[in-house]
This record gives structure tokens, C-alpha cells and sequence, in this order.
């Protein structure tokens, strides 16, 4: 009050003065904060740029195979040089004409702006500038409030300190909302005219760069008028401005654009099982959370191979009868690198998510039984170690009651038969007697070494496979086989980068040798047995139904419980398993479930390898071949009626030759004087 009064009674000319010192007073204080300011913005530096971005997965031929999006919403980010210049000349005429001249705030703009609102007393006209824009995506809501606008004035500073005007272009041009919850151009160009932001004409050009004015007022689906009328203008500044003629502005208005409105496939729609198993590494073995998956604009490079997907869905398609219940999962991998080539967890993604081919563990009956004889080989047996196949009952003793395992069907040899044709006929005597005989401590010791990590029991009855474990581990055990008894892990990502190029992971191929590369070998020849006829004569080999299929070199072993079908094999370049059963683990109903399994494994491998090369399986060194008469394992004669080629550890392949068809006492002289050489190869045992 006592201020007010001496201000009233001042003289003209001390008014004056006090006006001009209060003025110096305030100028200074706004210059001081303006440029302490400027110091706070050089000092925190650039803003980090969280702009969140659609995830991509890539196949391993370079196709996208699906997305990670927030909400609907899809945002890519493109490097400038990749976005047509009739977009950035369009955008700066009609957003920002002075872009590359100020410094993040246009005053001469904002003066004008504000005449215009004070003659119509409202606001009608912005003066926004693009970097002013792009703090505001970045950073704000679009609230007008004075602490918005503030804050927005701050990270406008801090943009303009601290990035170069086209690095502000690039990110603006990237984050802006086009409408149909298409961000930025890349993905506006996609969704509009189905082409990519490089590619646009300058009708394309100049539509797009309309419509973020008003996403929805000037989008060309929904109110094309509006948008064409949009568009004119921005031709016509453009024109003005001098980067386009003024002949091209009513060709390019003139243009008729067909709108594709192309929707992105949805992330369950190619190889949704697959997807699933990434998503699975990203977050258990990568550690990478979920908001840098979900918003983080990641572009995921995965082994899937998209032919061998698709013939994988279209085999199990086509072999199981659409009013079936039962369900299935097939891996297929690459032996020697871990690639996951192809993965199918279920008959239908839809209907049910649950990944039986990661998820699921059930028995695997007999496919289990080339860890028991690789086991044996181990210890001593070889390809024609004999033991008789008969019913037989064990007594397990300790309160433990008799254990009697059965054949399938019953048939049984009532003789003596080989490990070959135990395995190729999956005689279930052959297998528990070996395994009691070796303990089954060792099974189990076994199966670890290959890469079973589920729960085991030190039982008689796991030689027949009656523990449950994993499709996906039983399928990379099997390839220890066919990689020389190499072990590598599954692989589902080769790369990770940032949505400019940077490597932010990349996978490193390993591989440990964990079994017996010559042993490997034999246990591949082993299994290739179970194609072979010649191996038996009183019942078929288990391969028996599916060989005719074959058209190369292939080994592998079948398996079944009550409730489960398996088929597991492979050959020099892909390792492949198969499961058939139902959810609820109801028993099998026919031999149409039972069947499921070889079927869809052999038309896969031959569909997955069609065209590729031939390979044989390598013979290492140490293993040498020999024929034999398959019925005994013996060295065959030029009397046995039936002969085979097969392979032996050196140093391990028989010495007495079959004497079954009339061989000659010379033959018979030859094999006493080779044994008194040599010595006797020490049997096992007789039961």
C-alpha cells in the first residue's frame, strides 16, 4: 500500500526511471534463467529416446515370420535415407518450413500464431515446430496445460542441443501417429498402400503426410475427401517452396490410390508353435523382459526354416483324420548345429496353445532303447551279441514283486537273437535282460550324458522307455547319434538386434563330444536296422510299414506305450521326433493312432529333404564293416541264403562264420585256426 502511494505521487520522470530499472531487473532475470536453462538441458544431456517399437521375428531365409506389437499398435523405425524424399519435402512444407533454420522454436511462427488467435479470439492457428512435435511424442500428453508446455519447450532444447536436424527428422518422421494404429511412416506405408517408405509416389507422398493433422478428419478410408482436399494444399506449398514442379501438382492430385489397407498377419499365424518356443528362449535362457520384447522394436533372427514348417503343418494336416481328438508334436532339427528347423506343438494353435512339443512329457516306450545299447556297447557287447528272446519272468526280490515284461503281440523268437535284431524288432526280453545284467544305474548315467535332464529311475522297465521326458530333448539326444557323438543344444535364435541394425545378441555355436564317435556310428547303423528285413524272418522289423517311403540313407527307432506313439530318426542333416497321443492320456484307440507317428515322421523327412543332397552317414575310422549272416550275427558265407553289410568297433567284429548251410570243412579249418589267433571274442552270457 505505502508502494503504491509513493508511485502515485511520483513525478512523470521518476515513474520513468523506476519502469526502466524494474525492466533491466526482469530482462535480467528472464535472460538468467533462460540461460541457466540452456545450461540444465547441455548438462543432462540427449533424453533418452523410449520410443516404443514393434518386435519382428525373422525365418532363417530373411522372410518376417511375425510380430510383437503394443496393443494393436504398429511402429517400425527406418533410417531416413530409407524413406522417400516427397515424404520429408512434403512434411517439412506443410509441418515445418523453417526446420533446418531455427533452433527448435520458430518465433517469427509463434508471433504470427499469435496474432492470428488474438484476431479471432481463439486459437486457430499452431506453431509447432517438428522438433517440438517430437518432444511431444516422445515424452508428453498432449494436455494443454502450461506445465506441458513448459516441459515440452525443455525437451525441445535438449533435442535441438543435443541430436542433429536430421537425426530430429528421422525420429519425428518414426513416432508420428498416422491413424489405424499405424506409427510412423514405415508403418503407415505398409498399412495404406502396401509398399515400404522408400517406395511411395508423390501422390502417395503427399496423402500421408496429411494425415497427422488429424488421424481420423484426414485419414483417405475414412473421409477421403477431406484428405484429397489436405493433400492439395500440401502440393501446392510444396510447389511453392520449389521441391516439386508445378506441373506435378495436378498429376499427382490427379492420381487414383488404391488403398490395400494391408493388416499385418498376426503373431500366431505363421508357425505359431515355433513362436511360442522363442518367445520361451528370449525370456528363460536370454533374460530378456517383457517390455524390451513388447516394446523394445527387437528384430529376432530364428533357425525356423519356412519349407520345412510348412511341410511339417501340411504332413500332420493330411495324415490325421480331421474328427480325431488326438493331438501331436514334431521337432526337427539340424544334428550337427542345434537349428531348430521346424516345430509343431499341436494340431491347432487356436484351440489350444498348450506346446506339447516344449511342454508335454510322456513315456517314450522302445525309442529309448539306443541309449541301452549304445550302454551295452559300452560294456562289451556288440551288433551280434546274442541272447534269448523267450517269455521270462524276473524275480526282483527285496519285497519287490516279479517283473514280467512282454513282447508286442506276444511273438517272441524262443531262441537266440542279436542286439541288431533285438533293436530292429524292439524285443522287449532282450532289453530288460540287458539291462539288469549292465544295472540300470548305468541307463540312467547314459541318458544324461545325451542331454536328458528330465526325471529318471534306476528301474528295470526304463530299458523300456517307461519314464516320460520331453519331445524337444529326446529329438537333440537322438541327434548326439547322427553328429558322431557330438552334443549340441537346441538352437531357436542365431541374432538379436536393435531396430537400427546394432547386434545385441549372437548365438555361438558349441558342441562337446559326449559318447564314442566310433560307437556312434554303430548305434546309427543300428538303427538303420529297423528298415532292414533282412535282419529277421519270423516277424517284421519295426520300420517295416514306413521303409518303402525312405529314399536315403535313414536310421531311427519307434516306440509306444498304451497312451503314446513315437518316432524318432534321422539322417546326416536333420534329426526328427514325433509324438502321437491324447491330452488327457486316454489309451490309444486303433491301429490308426498307433500308426500316426511313423507315417508323419517318414513323409516329413521325405518332404524336408526333398531336393536337398544325398549323404551317407561318415564311417569314422576306427569302425570297420563286415558281412554277415543277419540271422546269427556270424560272418557270412557263400552259402548263406541272406547277407548284410554291418559295422563293428575294430577289433570287435565276429570271427566265426556261419556253419547254418552246409559251410565246407575248409571254411570250418579257417575259422579254428582264425580262433586260436585271435583268441575268442568273450560272450556275454548265456541265459
Amino acid at each position: 500500500m505505502k508502494f503504491w502511494q509513493i508511485y502515485k505521487e511520483a513525478t512523470k520522470q521518476q515513474k520513468i526511471r523506476w519502469m526502466k530499472k524494474w525492466g533491466l531487473i526482469v530482462t535480467g532475470c528472464f535472460a538468467l534463467s533462460f540461460v541457466g536453462l540452456l545450461l540444465l538441458a547441455k548438462l543432462m544431456g540427449p533424453p533418452a529416446l523410449l520410443v516404443p517399437q514393434t518386435t519382428i521375428m525373422y525365418a532363417a531365409d530373411g522372410s518376417k515370420m511375425g510380430e510383437i506389437n503394443n496393443g494393436g499398435q504398429n511402429r517400425y523405425w527406418v533410417p531416413l535415407e530409407k524413406i522417400d524424399k516427397h515424404v520429408i519435402d512434403a512434411t517439412i512444407s506443410i509441418e515445418d518450413k523453417s526446420f533446418y533454420k531455427h533452433n527448435g522454436f520458430d518465433m517469427k511462427r509463434i508471433g504470427g500464431a499469435l496474432l492470428a488467435d488474438l484476431k479471432a479470439g481463439a486459437k486457430v492457428q499452431g506453431a509447432s515446430t517438428i522438433t517440438q512435435q517430437y518432444a511431444r511424442n516422445l515424452f508428453l500428453t498432449h494436455d494443454k496445460t502450461w506445465r506441458r508446455k513448459f516441459q515440452e519447450a525443455f525437451y525441445t532444447l535438449r533435442l535441438e542441443m543435443s541430436y542433429s536436424k536430421d537425426e530430429i527428422l528421422e525420429g519425428y518422421l518414426n513416432t508420428i501417429y498416422y491413424g489405424h494404429g499405424s506409427y510412423g511412416i514405415q508403418s503407415a506405408s505398409r498399412y495404406y498402400f502396401g509398399k515400404n517408405a522408400e517406395e511411395l509416389s508423390l501422390g502417395e507422398a503427399t496423402m500421408l503426410a496429411g494425415i497427422p493433422k488429424g488421424p481420423s478428419y484426414y485419414s483417405p478410408i475414412l473421409h477421403e475427401e477431406n484428405a484429397k482436399k489436405r493433400q492439395s494444399i500440401i502440393l501446392h506449398s510444396m510447389a511453392e517452396d520449389g521441391t516439386i514442379k508445378k506441373a506435378s501438382v495436378q498429376k499427382a492430385a490427379a492420381d487414383h490410390l488404391t488403398y490395400v489397407r494391408e493388416e499385418e498377419e498376426e503373431i500366431a499365424t505363421v508357425a505359431p508353435y515355433f513362436q511360442d518356443a522363442v518367445m520361451r528362449a528370449l525370456k528363460k535362457e536370454l533374460n530378456v523382459n517383457t517390455n524390451s520384447i513388447q516394446f523394445g522394436g527387437l528384430r529376432i533372427y530364428t533357425t525356423l526354416d519356412p519349407k520345412m514348417q510348412e511341410v511339417a503343418e501340411h504332413t500332420i494336416e493330411n495324415r490325421i483324420i480331421d474328427n480325431s481328438s488326438i493331438q501331436t508334436a514334431l521337432v526337427a532339427m539340424d544334428p550337427r548345429s542345434g537349428d531348430v528347423k521346424a516345430l509343431v506343438g499341436g494340431r491347432d494353435f487356436e484351440q489350444s496353445s498348450f506346446n506339447r512339443a516344449l511342454q508335454a512329457k510322456r513315456a517314450p516306450g522302445s525309442t529309448f532303447k539306443p541309449f541301452l545299447y549304445y550302454t551295452a556297447l559300452e560294456h562289451g557287447y556288440t551288433a551280434s551279441t546274442p541272447i534269448k528272446s523267450e517269455p521270462t519272468t524276473f524275480a526282483m526280490g527285496d519285497g519287490v514283486g516279479d517283473y514280467k515284461p512282454k513282447n508286442f503281440k506276444n511273438r517272441y523268437a524262443n531262441d537266440f537273437i542279436t542286439m541288431a535284431q533285438a533293436l530292429a524288432l524292439s524285443d522287449n526280453i532282450y532289453a530288460v535282460k540287458t539291462n539288469l545284467y549292465l544295472g540300470p544305474k548305468k541307463l540312467v548315467k547314459t541318458a544324461k550324458k545325451f542331454g536328458i535332464k528330465s526325471e529318471l529311475a534306476s528301474i528295470p522297465s526304463l530299458a523300456l522307455g517307461s519314464k516320460a521326458v520331453g519331445v524337444l530333448e529326446l529329438t537333440n539326444a537322438y541327434g548326439v547319434f547322427a553328429n558322431g557323438g557330438k552334443k549340441v543344444d537346441p538352437v531357436f535364435i542365431t541374432k538379436i538386434t536393435d531396430s537400427k541394425g546394432k547386434v545385441l545378441y549372437e548365438h555361438k555355436y558349441e558342441s562337446k563330444q559326449v559318447i564314442d564317435e566310433n560307437k556312434a556310428f554303430v548305434m546309427t547303423d543300428l538303427l538303420a536296422g529297423t528298415f532292414d528285413e533282412k535282419l529277421n524272418d519270423y516277424t517284421s522289423v519295426t520300420g517295416s510299414s514306413i521303409n518303402h517311403y525312405l529314399t536315403r540313407p535313414m536310421a531311427g527307432k519307434s516306440g509306444s506305450t498304451p497312451n503314446d506313439s513315437w518316432m524318432v530318426g534321422y539322417s546326416p542333416q536333420l534329426v526328427t521326433g514325433v509324438w502321437v497321443g491324447y491330452d488327457n492320456n486316454e489309451e490309444l484307440h486303433d491301429v490308426n493312432d498307433t500308426g500316426y507317428s511313423k507315417r508323419i515322421w517318414a513323409y516329413f523327412m521325405e518332404g524336408a529333404l526333398k531336393n536337398k543332397e544325398i549323404l551317407s552317414f561318415e564311417q569314422p575310422e576306427g569302425v570297420t564293416a563286415v558281412t554277415i549272416n543277419p540271422q546269427n550275427g556270424k560272418l557270412a558265407t557263400d552259402s548263406c541264403p541272406i547277407t548284410r553289410i554291418s559295422y563293428y568297433e575294430k577289433g570287435t567284429e565276429p570271427v566265426e562264420y556261419c556253419d547254418e548251410h552246409g559251410a565246407s570243412n575248409e571254411i570250418k579249418a579257417k575259422l579254428e585256426q582264425k580262433k586260436e589267433e585271435k583268441g575268442f571274442f568273450k560272450r556275454i552270457f548265456s541265459w
